[in-house]
């Protein structure tokens, strides 16, 4: 088994050593992983547009992780496929860390610091103890958002703690320290003590009075639902790869619909109205965040779909993630106050604002309509030639094959024979 070892990764050495760190995969990997070690694998179809855009980011990251223990490599699915089929791969790309029979599929956003930062995640314990001061504050400088425990790694928090931590290592960094390292950083009230750390704040847990001799189970579910309601930044980013993270809250979320150019620039009205919606969340933080999760988003079609209609920038919307409605201001966006936005948000919470969308059969059906509606649209705006091409030829053939069938018999049909004259005496 070593040899075989040894032979695979002479050959992905090999298929590698044009300059790329990543190293190529053969179905001989289903047998390599039992192995042990660590593996960062893409698994990837070549004629996929999505595994050819992230294919420079993938380069980043073998090279960022080369001095790792984590090998990174990838897979051609219509080679392999049974590679495919053993990790159940069902769209094209699929990251997964590999670590012996664990594996875990990457959700986040597709670039270089998300996925460096899952693997390292995943290559560590579910909570990395610290044993410096000077770790911490490397830390800090590294990851805008970290949660820790402070204290003895004993008793119910801790348990509780650790437990939360271990499942959701993929998405967040958890650390834990002693008292005299975290006072450095942080005052400390009573201990033991769990907080997050974002945008250079730190938010405690709230341990009410006698919760730690409660049972486990009761802590096990308030330490969850806190720390996934704090894993996010006060106002980030919502792109398609996080949306569906950000929905796991449970929360409103108020996002802030603006657009984005090529080189991610904003245009000047649309970030002043994005700063005003940022400015209630971060004034009245107590007042919203236990309801709401705040964002924006620069791809208005990621809006669009959400609302089934191509909406005015800059815009506001609010989904609900438990039920997928969503909610849109009665005013002007583009006007709106924060007062205003203040009313609408009371307005939702007491179920009093107008709901629209849904999560019916009906809804689902329309919304595909949208979107193949929008999408054939970019085509036709990006290439008309081209797409009248794509989807005018396959409509002219079928209409000609539908009019062969439906008129055959009356093409195939004899004339009528007329009936003989009879002869006059």
């Amino acid at each position: 088994m070593i040899y075989l070892k040894f032979i695979v990764l002479l050959i992905a050495f090999l298929s590698s050593s044009h300059g790329s760190r990543v190293l190529e995969l053969s179905d001989k990997f289903s047998e390599v992983r039992r192995e042990g070690g660590h593996w960062l694998v893409m698994f990837y179809a070549p004629w996929c547009g999505h595994c050819k855009r992230l294919e420079p980011i993938w380069a980043h990251v073998a090279q960022s992780l080369f001095k790792t223990n984590i090998r990174v490599g990838r897979v051609d699915c219509t080679r392999f496929s049974s590679l495919a089929v053993e990790f159940a791969v069902n769209g094209f790309p699929t990251i997964k860390f590999i670590k012996g029979e664990e594996e875990h599929t990457f959700l986040g956003d597709r670039t270089k610091q998300d996925i460096v930062n899952f693997a390292l995640r995943m290559s560590g314990p579910p909570v990395q103890e610290l044993t410096r001061a000077d770790s911490l504050t490397t830390i800090k400088g590294q990851n805008h958002l970290f949660f820790m425990y402070v204290g003895t790694q004993e008793g119910p928090l801790w348990d509780a703690y650790y437990s939360v931590a271990t499942k959701f290592q993929p998405h967040g960094f958890f650390y834990s320290a002693n008292t005299d390292i975290a006072k450095q950083h942080v005052d400390l009230d009573e201990l033991p003590a769990v907080f997050v750390y974002k945008e250079s704040l730190h938010y405690f847990y709230p341990v009410e009075s006698g919760s730690l001799s409660q049972d486990a189970e009761h802590l096990n579910t308030s330490m969850y639902n806190w720390i996934n309601e704090e894993r996010f930044e006060t106002f980030p980013k919502v792109t398609r790869g996080n949306i569906n993270e950000l929905m796991q809250t449970k929360k409103y979320i108020v996002l802030v619909v603006v657009e984005e150019n090529k080189l991610q620039e904003v245009p000047s009205e649309m970030i002043e109205f994005r700063d005003m919606v940022e400015s209630v969340i971060r004034k009245k933080r107590d007042k919203y965040h236990k309801n709401f999760q705040f964002g924006w988003t620069g791809t208005p079609e990621l809006a669009n779909s959400i609302a089934m209609t191509i909406l005015p920038l800059p815009y506001l919307l609010v989904l609900n993630s438990t039920s997928h409605h969503h909610h849109i201001p009665e005013d002007d966006p583009g006007h709106l106050t924060p007062e205003a936005l203040d009313l609408f948000l009371e307005r939702i919470c007491n179920q009093t604002a107008a709901t629209y969308g849904g999560n019916s059969l009906a809804v689902k059906l329309y919304r595909t309509y949208f979107e193949a509606r929008t999408a054939l649209a970019d085509m036709y705006r990006g290439n008309p030639v081209l797409t009248i091409v794509l989807f005018g030829l396959p409509l002219g053939f079928l209409s000609l094959i539908l009019y062969s069938i439906c008129c055959s018999d009356i093409l195939d049909a004899d004339e009528e024979e007329e009936p003989p004259h009879e002869k006059k005496e």
